[in-house]
């Protein structure tokens, strides 16, 4: 892997739209309990960076997007959700990846697409997913994680209109002895690029 200037020309595709820091009050998180559903207002601040290209085995190479996604309950303002990861683009095969760690030892890697443009009247709308076992687009969980609140699928949707986003985020959980589709979905306005 060879890492590039951050400030060189970089083809940074649809991710473009993504750079800057966003800001959200309108979040709803959709969460598993022993005996239903849990409902947590949130508001969140997501941070993406121009973060340059890099190759990969000199045959590939990736527009990197890092991002921190600090996430506060409305109901007593502490963090319930901090994720750390990267948005990436492979303009030769016009592919969107985005990877991404959660500090409740479970990992993502999804890939998908993208159609649409920011400026545009539908927007541009990036769409991954991931699935345990999936050879391409997969999940690494602790032992922990997998034998109590095991993530079986992810998905992931953001549509960009301008300095507006919106996202619906659901992560298939075995947990509690069922299945639960945990969601998260929030509107955003970009603060500054």
């Amino acid at each position: 892997m060879t890492e590039k200037d951050p400030t060189a020309e970089v083809n940074y595709g649809p991710l473009a739209a993504l750079i800057g820091t966003w800001q959200g009050d309108k979040g709803l998180d959709l969460s598993p309990e022993p005996d239903g559903t849990e409902e947590n207002p949130y508001y969140e601040t997501i941070e993406f960076q121009a973060g340059g290209d890099l190759e990969n085995a000199e045959k590939q190479t990736l527009a990197i997007v890092p991002y921190t996604q600090i996430v506060r309950r409305k109901s007593n303002d502490e963090v319930f959700h901090h994720e750390v990861g990267y948005w990436l683009y492979d303009a030769e095969a016009d592919l969107v990846m985005h990877s991404l760690a959660i500090p409740r030892a479970v990992c993502v890697l999804a890939g998908g697409s993208h159609k649409g443009e920011a400026s545009g009247e539908n927007g541009l709308v990036l769409d991954v997913s991931a699935k345990l076992g999936d050879p391409d687009w997969g999940i690494l969980q602790s032992p922990f994680m997998r034998e109590n609140a095991k993530t079986v699928a992810f998905s992931h949707a953001i549509t960009i209109k301008g300095d507006h986003m919106s996202y619906r985020e659901t992560t298939y959980l075995e947990i509690y002895g069922k299945s639960f589709d945990h969601v998260d979905s929030n509107e955003l306005t970009r603060q500054k690029a």
